[in-house]
């Protein structure tokens, strides 16, 4: 009798097992480009729009995909958990813009454009020391740019200029 209800009880707590296995929900992380879209469709708002990944880029723990949602540029940032999986903690899309820079990590500035983008330079004083960037006008492009050091790890931007391909300003802010 002991070995029936024995039996009967290992039964049971393999098959609760199995059916907790089979019915729980399973998490989504940023492993590879397939489920890194799988991730930013998982996001509220997120769910039906056309995705496109640009570039995947990791630094230590951490990793970064730049992408354009329904042609609007974005990225998406995870971190790598205790067994190697990322998990995602923030996600930014320049709604209806053809460029759009990102702060990310306090030092790193990530470009990201859409092939309707049309500047090829833009230059920008930060804490005075004046840096510049070129890109591809009418072309999906990822840049990246370190900020100049500075030991209170605060910065200040000003100063603004948007060229185009033939070095006239399209904008300029202060």
């Amino acid at each position: 009798m002991k070995r029936r209800i024995l039996f009967f009880l290992t039964g049971l707590l393999l098959l609760g097992g199995l059916m907790f296995y089979l019915f729980e929900d399973k998490q989504v992380y940023g492993n590879d480009k397939d489920s890194i879209v799988k991730v930013i469709h998982s996001v509220e708002g997120y769910e039906n729009r056309s995705i496109k990944i640009l570039e995947i880029k990791d630094f230590d723990d951490w990793r970064v995909a730049s992408f354009l949602a329904d042609n609007s540029p974005g990225y998406i940032e995870f971190e790598k958990d205790k067994i190697g999986n990322y998990r995602w903690t923030l996600l930014e899309v320049a709604e209806d813009q053809t460029f759009a820079s990102f702060n990310l990590f306090d030092r790193t500035l990530l470009y990201v454009t859409n092939d309707g983008n049309e500047i090829a330079r833009m230059e920008v004083e930060i804490n005075g020391q004046k840096v510049q960037r070129d890109f591809t006008p009418n072309k999906e492009t990822v840049t990246w740019a370190e900020l100049p050091l500075t030991e209170e790890k605060e910065y200040t931007f000003r100063n603004y200029k948007y060229y185009d391909k033939e070095g006239k300003i399209i904008s300029e802010i202060e």
